[in-house]
């Protein structure tokens, strides 16, 4: 189980605990309702999860106003002063859960009944394929980024060459996540 999640909320990261309350940028989601951010990471009890199955639900507990800041201008043996204020629209948000399985998220009894099925389909799918062409030239962000686009049996063949040849812990967790996403998608 995770004691804590890294959550991505406006381009920023927070460090996020069940049952915190925290101040961020102003989101859209009405005050009492409830929405499910990006994770970025899970840890807790000595081990972490790059790449994340699990959802976070948050609630947007109330929309206020920050602390005014106070912006002076000043021009010496001018005389020249000007005073501006700002106060930030932020949102006070609650950590209701943390790793609840999410929608992109298949239960783990189905998952442990249908790998025997998956992997020999994998195979049969990997031994036609091939990754795309100029595969070994691409860095981990090009293949994070490209993946999507790409047919299922080429992500799989991609996923074989990395296991067998590269083996880059970054290229593998985003092969695996657009391979489940995919299969999510058809099935």
């Amino acid at each position: 189980m995770a004691t804590y999640a890294i959550i991505s909320l406006g381009g920023k990261q927070y460090r996020v605990r069940e049952g915190e309350r925290l101040l961020v940028d102003r989101l859209p989601t009405g005050e009492g309702k409830t929405f499910q951010p990006d994770v970025l990471f899970t840890g807790g009890d000595g081990d972490g999860n790059l790449s994340p199955r699990m959802a976070v639900t948050v609630k947007v507990v109330g929309h206020v106003r920050g602390e005014k800041i106070r912006i002076g201008k000043r021009r010496p043996k001018s005389g020249y002063r000007r005073q501006t204020g700002f106060r930030a629209a932020l949102s006070q948000i609650e950590i209701q859960s943390i790793g609840a399985s999410s929608k992109r998220a298949a239960p783990a009894k189905e998952e442990a009944a249908e790998e025997a099925p998956a992997a020999a389909a994998k195979e049969d799918a990997a031994a036609g394929a091939q990754p795309p062409r100029d595969y070994a030239d691409y860095t981990v962000a090009d293949i994070a980024e490209k993946a999507k686009r790409w047919r299922l049996e080429q992500v799989q063949a991609a996923l074989e060459y990395e296991r067998a040849n590269a083996n880059r812990k970054g290229a593998i967790a985003a092969l695996e996540a657009v391979i489940a996403a995919k299969q999510e998608k058809e099935g």
